[in-house]
């Protein structure tokens, strides 16, 4: 044999090895000296199984769940998270779990989830190996250190205020749409049947399409449509462990992926293209979030002479894209349970009316008077406690750092069970899991007292950026169907909910409406 030859032989061997020893690494020796490391503070667990960890045992605990709906009166946890809640009852509460190798801790002290919601930079945010994932959406969520820094602040004057205030028509629009198709199917003072998830579900998303798009609002719909069909492939991807390289294979999901991937991309950089064309003619800006958002870039990009203080069109077309995704789901599952809990309890349904009426009458409700809804906003406050629309949380450990007395090295997932805290009696007492808006009644500070026990939309410097975006479309909703519609749950209605990315009612939301 050659020299060359043997050479060549040396080559493919040490290769093979390099990534022989990565692989082990990956699988099995840094999990099992993660795993130690826990263990040595008095966290208990699983054992790990390489390579996927408890990944088949959560799989297969959702699916148990979602096989039968449950009474109205059972808890909602053991469905929406029955893995992570057996865990902790046959470890305790300093328990962790397997995603794949990767070791997760799950927090249930409130004083160390205030810790990693305010140490953003130390604590951040899980990404899935895959990079697939991203085809959905990256944007300001998925962001770290200065880049979200500098998309935050470029982002933040969609948001003001003010600027919600010229939103109020879209919000009012696609509402009044939504009623008109309610009139269409109960009569004049009559009653009848209709799932009003899908209706929602609409609604909030042509709120979306307008309020991102204005008046390519048409085109703006077809995009929302492509991105919950991502979603769909996103959420089943994220099941299963990432074979690097996978995403390369020509199967039907990949390629249908990159399908809506080029579509998305293509739509949006047209609309883009035409407004800052229009821009530049002098048009004045519109005031939607686009018109907003580019007028923001620019306008930071002139005062430092330099495009790196700007985002680039492929940035500004991934934060329109997460917009649509976080925006529409936020809203609706707010809604949805909101109809549901008033359905099941009437007499805060008449409270809430009562107060709408007062307000309004049947006239359009206005900024003012949706500011002055006290009890329209316990009730949200209540049903967002009850049913948050991310029943669950995550955070990576970034580098080496100290949680509490606990000491943990680079590569720790935490867990941050919202739902379970929303629930906890020891916080809200022993009617944690009814329905009682009166918890309410003196704002969230007093009902918390103080602690980070109600974090619907996170907390700390990274609390979502559209939570009063999302109240104020739900309470323009609410009210204009308080306005128009009494409710009930229909005998077909199946209580179910579930996590899918947000927490959805499974079988839908069949509720008998009454005209007024």
């Amino acid at each position: 044999m050659s020299s060359t030859t043997i050479g060549i032989w040396f080559a493919v061997v040490s290769v093979c090895s390099y990534y022989v020893w990565r692989l082990l690494k990956w699988a099995w020796f840094k999990p099992r000296s993660l795993e130690k490391c826990l263990r040595e503070q008095g966290l208990k667990g699983s054992p790990y199984r390489a390579p996927y960890g408890n990944l088949p045992d959560l799989i297969s605990s959702i699916t148990e769940a979602k096989s039968r709906p449950i009474n109205l009166s059972d808890d909602t946890i053991p469905r929406i998270m029955p893995f992570i809640l057996d865990s902790i009852i046959k470890y305790g509460e300093n328990c962790f779990m397997w995603l794949g190798p990767s070791p997760m801790v799950i927090v249930t002290d409130t004083e160390l989830v205030k810790e990693i919601y305010a140490k953003y930079d130390v604590f951040q945010k899980i990404l899935h190996p895959n990079p697939q994932t991203k085809l959905l959406a990256q944007g300001l969520v998925s962001l770290e250190e200065d880049k979200w820094a500098k998309h935050r602040k470029l982002i933040n004057p969609a948001f003001h205020s003010e600027k919600l205030k010229h939103m109020l028509p879209a919000f009012y629009m696609s509402c009044t749409e939504m009623l008109a198709k309610w009139d269409n199917v109960i009569p004049e003072g009559g009653s009848g049947e209709v799932n009003v998830w899908p209706f929602l579900e609409k609604m909030t998303s042509e709120v979306i399409s307008r309020t991102a798009f204005g008046s390519s609002y048409e085109e703006g719909q077809k995009i929302f449509e492509l991105q919950r069909e991502q979603a769909e492939h996103v959420m089943e991807m994220s099941r299963s462990i990432y074979i690097p390289g996978s995403r390369f294979l020509p199967t039907k999901r990949n390629k249908r992926m990159y399908e809506i991937e080029n579509i998305v991309q293509t739509s949006i950089r047209g609309i883009i293209n035409k407004r800052l064309k229009a821009m530049e003619a002098g048009e004045a800006s519109k005031e939607d979030l686009l018109g907003i958002l580019l007028e923001s870039n620019s306008r930071e990009i002139e005062e430092h002479g330099n495009k790196d203080f700007g985002m680039t069109i492929s940035e500004v077309i991934d934060e329109c894209k997460l917009f649509y995704f976080a925006g529409q789901e936020t809203t609706s599952v707010v809604l949805v349970w909101t109809m549901i809990l008033l359905s099941m309890n009437q007499d805060w349904q008449a409270r809430a009316r009562e107060e709408v009426l007062q307000l309004f009458g049947k006239n359009k409700p206005d900024l003012d008077g949706l500011n002055k809804l006290k009890i329209v906003t316990m009730i949200l406050l209540e049903s967002l406690r009850l049913y948050p629309p991310l029943a669950t949380t995550g955070r990576r450990v970034h580098k080496d750092t100290k949680l509490g007395e606990l000491h943990l090295p680079a590569g720790v997932l935490l867990f941050l069970p919202t739902i379970l805290l929303h629930h906890d009696k020891e916080i809200w007492g022993e009617n944690a899991k009814e329905f009682n808006p009166e918890r309410f009644s003196e704002g969230v500070s007093k009902a918390t007292e103080g602690k980070i026990c109600f974090f619907p939309f996170s907390w700390g410097p990274r609390v979502c950026i559209g939570q009063n975006f999302a109240m104020l479309e739900a309470k323009m909703a609410l009210a204009m169907i308080l306005q128009r519609f009494s409710f009930e749950l229909s005998p077909s209605y199946a209580h179910a909910p579930f996590a899918i990315v947000t927490v959805h009612p499974q079988h839908g939301a069949p509720l008998i409406l009454q005209r007024l």
